[in-house]
C-alpha cells in the first residue's frame, strides 16, 4: 500500500572524516523510516553526530556507505524537497525580513508573477507573527524574531520535508519556549513532514509524534524509537503532570546517560590499547 512506503527513508547509511589511518567513523548503519505528516525528533548528546546526521538528509554531504531516499528517490545533493532551518539563522544581512524571504521564493516559483510572489511571501511572514517587522534588517532583529524569519523562508519554499537543525538552542529560555509554541502551531496548520534535531529531550516531548535515541559517537546509530501519544497542544506545566511523560522522560534520558558511558568506555579501552602498542614498539 502507497501509506506503507515512507517519505524519508535511511538505509544503512554511514559517514566519517579525515584520512586513513586517522579517520573518525561518526556515523555507522543508520536506518530510518518517516511517515508523511509525521514529527520526528532524533534526540542525542553534543558531539554524537546529530549535525552530519541532518546535513546527509539534506544533500550537504554524501554518505560514505548506504543511501538516502526521499519519496522513493535517492538524494544526491540539495534540493527543494527538504526545507533546512539551521541555528545560525542564515540571513542574507543587507536585505529585509521580506526580502530573505521572497528571494527563496524567487528561486523556487521562478514562473510566477512578481504580485503571486509577493502574496505568497507576505502569507508566510505573516505566518511568523512578523508582519511589522517586514521591512527591518536582520541586525535590527532580536535572536527569536531572526530564526522566525529562517523558519517562514524555508517553509516558503513548500517542502516535502522540513529539516531542524537545533533551530532554538542558541535562545534564551523564554524566547525557546515562545517559538517551541509557534513551530507547534506552523506545524498543525500543514503537518509538513519534520525532522527534528535536538539535545533537549523537553522539546522533543513537547513537539514530536515519535522520538528517536542517537547513541553516542564514534560510529553513532539510531537506537530506540519513542512514541509520544500526548493530545496537543502540549505544555510544560502538562509534561510534568503526566504520569506517561514523566516514564516517557526518564526511559530517554537514562538511554542517553547509558549511551555515554558505553562511549566513555569504548574511548578509554581504545587510548589503553593505543599507548599499549606505543610503549611495546
Amino acid at each position: 500500500m502507497a501509506d506503507d512506503i515512507p517519505l524519508l527513508e535511511l538505509r544503512g547509511v554511514a559517514k566519517g572524516y579525515g584520512l586513513p589511518g586517522r579517520r573518525t567513523e561518526v556515523l555507522a548503519d543508520v536506518n530510518l523510516r518517516v511517515r508523511r505528516g509525521e514529527f520526528v525528533a532524533i534526540v542525542g548528546r553534543s558531539g554524537s553526530g546529530k549535525t552530519t546526521l541532518l546535513s546527509l538528509v539534506a544533500g550537504l554531504l554524501e554518505p560514505d556507505a548506504g543511501s538516502i531516499l526521499v519519496g522513493g528517490n535517492e538524494v544526491h545533493g540539495p534540493g527543494t524537497d527538504r526545507g533546512v532551518v539551521f541555528q545560525n539563522y542564515s540571513l542574507l544581512p543587507w536585505m529585509t525580513v521580506f526580502e530573505n524571504v521572497y528571494l527563496a521564493v524567487n528561486q523556487v516559483f521562478s514562473d510566477w508573477t512578481k504580485e503571486e510572489k509577493q502574496k505568497y511571501t507576505e502569507r508566510f511572514v505573516t505566518m511568523v507573527n512578523l508582519g511589522p517587522a517586514r521591512d527591518k534588517l536582520p541586525r535590527e532583529l532580536s535572536g527569536g524574531m531572526r530564526q522566525r524569519v529562517a523558519v517562514a523562508r524555508a517553509l516558503a519554499m513548500d517542502p516535502e520535508i522540513l529539516l531542524l537543525d537545533e533551530p532554538l538552542s542558541a535562545l534564551d529560555a523564554l524566547t525557546r519556549a515562545t517559538l517551541q509554541e509557534e513551530v507547534e502551531r506552523i506545524w498543525e496548520q500543514d503537518r509538513k513532514t519534520v525532522l527534528l534535531i535536538t539535545n533537549d529531550v523537553d522539546e522533543a516531548l513537547l513537539l514530536a509524534d515519535r522520538i528517536i535515541g542517537l547513541t553516542a559517537g564514534p560510529r553513532a546509530t539510531l537506537g530506540p524509537s519513542f512514541e509520544v501519544d500526548a493530545a496537543r497542544p502540549r505544555t510544560r506545566h502538562s509534561l510534568n503532570h503526566d504520569p506517561e511523560m514523566l516514564r516517557l522522560r526518564a526511559e530517554i534520558c537514562e538511554f542517553l546517560v547509558n549511551t555515554g558511558r558505553s562511549s566513555h568506555r569504548r574511548t578509554s579501552s581504545a587510548k589503553t590499547a593505543e599507548l599499549a602498542v606505543g610503549a611495546s614498539a
